[in-house]
């Protein structure tokens, strides 16, 4: 090991606050580009699982399209059901892209997919069961990482952080 770059692996390691003042995104403490870069990948990640909640889930309960009324009504929930899935899957949506609602949203955007996968096996015989499945886990990495901006919400709501 030469000796440049020997004092900077101490001095990294040697600062015990470093991994303590790192921004929750992953970003070391100078933010550098690998950082960056997983900070725009979650903020894409975000927008992407938004717009599928939003748009290609939660709009068609909401207009009533044909399609999602005939699953409510073999559910047994019926418009009421349809609408109140629809309405949280939308808020959820919205909520991915707030930043201090991220995490909230991706914790109860994943038990609303726990109870879709359910429905899914129970009622459907499994046929599209893999897909909530397959949405939970980028929405617990979201959930995750975006943990720390809860604090903001903390705050917002008046409590101390």
């Amino acid at each position: 090991m030469s000796e440049t770059t020997a004092p900077a692996s101490r001095a990294t390691t040697s600062t015990p606050t470093a991994a303590v003042t790192a921004p929750a995104s992953g970003a070391g403490p100078k933010g550098g580009v690998r950082g960056r870069r997983a900070r725009i990948s979650l903020g894409a990640l975000q927008i992407v699982l938004a717009l599928i909640f939003a748009v290609a889930s939660a709009l068609p309960k909401l207009i009533a399209h044909p399609s999602a009324a005939e699953s409510f009504e073999t559910l047994g929930w019926g418009s009421a059901g349809m609408y109140t899935i629809g309405a949280l899957e939308l808020a959820g949506g919205i909520g991915l892209v707030i930043p201090a609602l991220a995490s909230v949203a991706g914790v109860s955007l994943s038990a609303l997919m726990v109870g879709a996968f359910i429905t899914q096996v129970a009622v459907f015989d499994g046929e599209y069961a893999a897909t909530p499945l397959i949405l939970m886990v980028p929405l617990l990495v979201i959930a995750w990482a975006r943990r720390e901006d809860v604090a903001g919400l903390k705050r917002l709501l008046g409590r101390t952080a």
